[in-house]
């Protein structure tokens, strides 16, 4: 369902949806069947005449199990749960897969510098090509990044990738993404960094590979993100 609301364009969107997916269903479940007991006993006790109301202290077992069993059952619903977001987890952060190129992204206030390896596919070589708040890639191949920060605490996100990582400062932290949608896709600054925060969004271009060889060929900005 999230896809509806948006895109999925990485290999490893779709997985993180049916976590979030698998986390809405249980918890939908739980707290629709928790409403329906707690305005049906409402109504089956409801106060009636002049009687008094009983004081119960719930220590009785036939009392207990309206604790003891529904909380059995949710512990078994957190173990599918902790059971599925562990596997993507460990699919998405913590192996890096073979890859077909690397791409350095440093980010500061308030702006981003993609540095992408030029038509010889190496970094740090004479063809590298260092561009602002834009990020061109290929569909289809798979993309290590070496994320940092120049000054303070910032966050990598694409939401179509579901990708999302924070970018500290003094250290360099490698991840991976595959895209599987050509388009143009918003990159955004998931952490609160100062008062530009907000005036700094960046594009990701997923090209088709004619398109990016052709951009490799020429690679002059393409029009500029900024509001």
């Amino acid at each position: 369902m999230p896809e509806h609301f948006i895109k999925q364009a990485s290999s490893y969107a779709a997985d993180i949806d049916g976590v979030a997916m698998l986390i809405t269903v249980l918890v939908g479940f739980w707290f629709i069947l928790a409403q329906g007991v707690f305005f049906w006993l409402l109504f089956r006790f409801r106060a009636r005449g002049d009687g008094k109301a009983m004081y119960i202290t719930g220590e009785k077992d036939e009392e207990m199990r309206w604790i003891s069993i529904p909380h059995g059952l949710i512990l078994v619903c957190d173990v599918f749960i902790i059971v599925a977001a562990i596997r993507v987890w460990t699919d998405v952060k913590l192996q890096i897969p073979e890859v077909d190129e690397t791409v350095r992204i440093t980010v500061q206030q308030w702006a981003w510098t993609f540095h992408h390896a030029g038509p010889d596919g190496q970094l740090d070589t004479a063809d590298d090509i260092r561009l602002v708040d834009e990020l061109h890639v290929q569909v289809g191949k798979t993309y290590k990044y070496e994320l940092s920060s120049r000054d303070v605490l910032h966050n990598f996100s694409v939401p179509v990738f579901r990708l999302k990582q924070d970018a500290i400062p003094g250290r360099i932290i490698d991840g991976w993404f595959k895209p599987t949608l050509a388009g143009t896709f918003d990159i955004q600054c998931a952490e609160i960094c100062g008062i530009g925060h907000g005036i700094m969004p960046a594009k990701i271009y997923v090209e088709t590979p004619e398109q990016h060889a052709a951009w490799l060929a020429n690679p002059v900005p393409t029009l500029a993100t900024r509001p």
